[in-house]
């Protein structure tokens, strides 16, 4: 069978002390902090190469040569279309990546690097799902975000423009503002993203791979203090 009709839009920052997963800060350190989230980011990587899709995307920022795993993961990205996050806002640059990710012609599939537990199977169904519509897609998060954004086309992204990031509105708001402009949105299965220290508890309680291997290894080091 071909592969789904669909790009897979990963954002993405350098996983750099200090710069990345500061929630986590404490009780990890900083360094710590930077490492589960490169590990977050390998594994969401993974999961992405594992889907069955045409299209494989990552909107970057930050200094690669500068973060935790840098090796590793210049190895990983070198598999994706790799291009520069553009927008003075998250709510744009989360707008101006769907635009760029939308130069392949095919819908759109948008997550984060905060939902390691995320294999390939629910992402290529929900591109499968995005593919075989109009509607757009919103994947719901534990805080009240969301970790998901499907878009048949990139126009309706520019309402991210508006709509207050990390809150726990977010997506209540993102929801209303699709709806707007008339657009139809369709709900994919609530997840929890890694955020804050408890959601790091959680998630790497229920996964596998590089996020639980690494988080569990510091809780075994004591670094984990609770």
């Amino acid at each position: 069978m071909s592969p789904c009709p669909a790009t897979l839009l990963v954002i993405a920052k350098a996983p750099i002390a200090g710069f990345a997963k500061t929630r986590l800060t404490p009780p990890l350190t900083p360094r710590d902090a930077a490492r589960v989230a490169a590990a977050a980011l390998l594994d969401t990587l993974d999961s992405v190469l594992r889907s069955d899709v045409t299209h494989r995307v990552v909107a970057f920022t930050g200094d690669l040569a500068a973060a935790e795993c840098s090796d590793e993961l210049a190895r990983e990205l070198a598999k994706f279309e790799v291009m520069p996050q553009r927008g003075a806002s998250f709510g744009a640059r989360l707008a101006n990546a769907h635009a760029d990710a939308a130069r392949f012609g095919a819908p759109v599939l948008q997550i984060g690097m905060d939902t390691p537990q995320i294999g390939p199977e629910v992402l290529t169904s929900a591109a499968e799902q995005l593919a075989a519509g109009d509607a757009c897609l919103l994947g719901p998060a534990e805080d009240g975000g969301w970790w998901a954004l499907g878009l048949p086309t990139p126009q309706p992204a520019r309402v991210l423009v508006d709509v207050p990031m990390s809150t726990d509105r977010t997506g209540e708001l993102t929801r209303k503002a699709l709806r707007q402009c008339g657009c139809r949105v369709r709900s994919l299965p609530k997840f929890s993203d890694v955020d804050t220290f408890a959601d790091a508890v959680r998630v790497a309680a229920e996964s596998g791979g590089r996020f639980a291997e690494t988080f569990h290894e510091l809780r075994d080091r004591g670094l984990v203090l609770r």
